[in-house]
């Protein structure tokens, strides 16, 4: 395979504390620098969240614009992708950024449970989400945590209601959603290939599950996504001591499998997205 492996870094999320892990970066500061780090590994975007000083999740427009230049002038040319996930705030507060042009932003078009909490996300809001990624020329990722998710997003991309390229992410192995299952993830590529061949696609998978995951998607041609906001681990009794030492982990099974690592050049070529100038 010759196609380059785009790398995704989730540097923080809203879960993962420094109790948890003391390598987790929370301040604006501190994320800028450990998004550096991982692109420096490899990573060719970085999956953004904001939290308030003591660690608790938020979908401050402003914390989320410092992010945004800061990883803009310290990693040039990465791809800058805003969450607009559940968990940092609610209803239309949750792409209270988009208006910022981020590169990218994550959207979830269903709903699901998690672990403790039903993920909410009602058909007006999804509606109205993709509506301001087109608006802001955004090209969305699709974090796909059920099968109807992929599906309800193929329609979606074919109606025209989302902007740029279809590119859909599948999660495995958030308890009570989809498991990191072999089985699931050969049938998502299938469906992804034969319902909609001109999508790009990535996986990302929870925990432990995290590396099983980066190897299925890396083998089978797709793209992958790492970091401290999935997994703050490099095994049961190694916490992983940066999200750069993660992204090095999925560039050494690049290498085992012969694929480049994408630039963040080529990243932006194979998503459609404007170029750096």
């Amino acid at each position: 395979m010759t196609t380059p492996c785009i790398i995704c870094v989730a540097i923080t999320g809203s879960v993962p504390t420094k109790a948890d892990n003391p390598a987790v970066p929370i301040t604006v500061p501190e994320q800028v620098e450990s998004t550096h780090e991982a692109f420096e590994a490899g990573a060719s975007i970085a999956h953004c969240h904001v939290r308030l000083d003591d660690g608790t999740p938020c979908s401050d427009p402003e914390r989320f614009e410092r992010l945004g230049e800061g990883i803009r002038k310290h990693c040039p040319g990465m791809i800058v992708q805003f969450s607009t996930g559940g968990r940092s705030g609610a209803g239309q507060a949750r792409g209270g950024m988009l208006s910022l042009r981020p590169d990218m932003a994550s959207l979830s078009v269903g709903s699901n449970n998690f672990p403790t909490r039903v993920y909410e996300n009602p058909p007006d809001l999804v509606a109205w989400l993709a509506s301001e990624m087109i608006e802001y020329e955004i090209v969305p990722e699709i974090e796909a945590f059920d099968l109807s998710h992929i599906l309800h997003a193929i329609r979606m991309h074919r109606a025209g209601q989302l902007y740029g390229p279809l590119y859909v992410q599948f999660v495995l192995g958030v308890k009570n959603a989809m498991p990191a299952d072999k089985e699931v993830f050969d049938f998502y590529v299938k469906m992804v290939r034969n319902r909609a061949p001109e999508a790009l696609w990535c996986a990302a998978g929870i925990g432990a599950n995290q590396i099983v995951v980066n190897e299925w998607a890396i083998a089978a041609g797709g793209h992958t996504r790492t970091g401290l906001e999935d997994n703050i681990r490099l095994d049961r009794d190694t916490l992983a001591p940066s999200n750069a030492a993660l992204v090095r982990r999925c560039a050494e099974l690049c290498k085992k499998y012969e694929r480049p690592v994408a630039s963040p050049a080529e990243a932006r070529a194979l998503l459609g997205l404007r170029p750096v100038v």
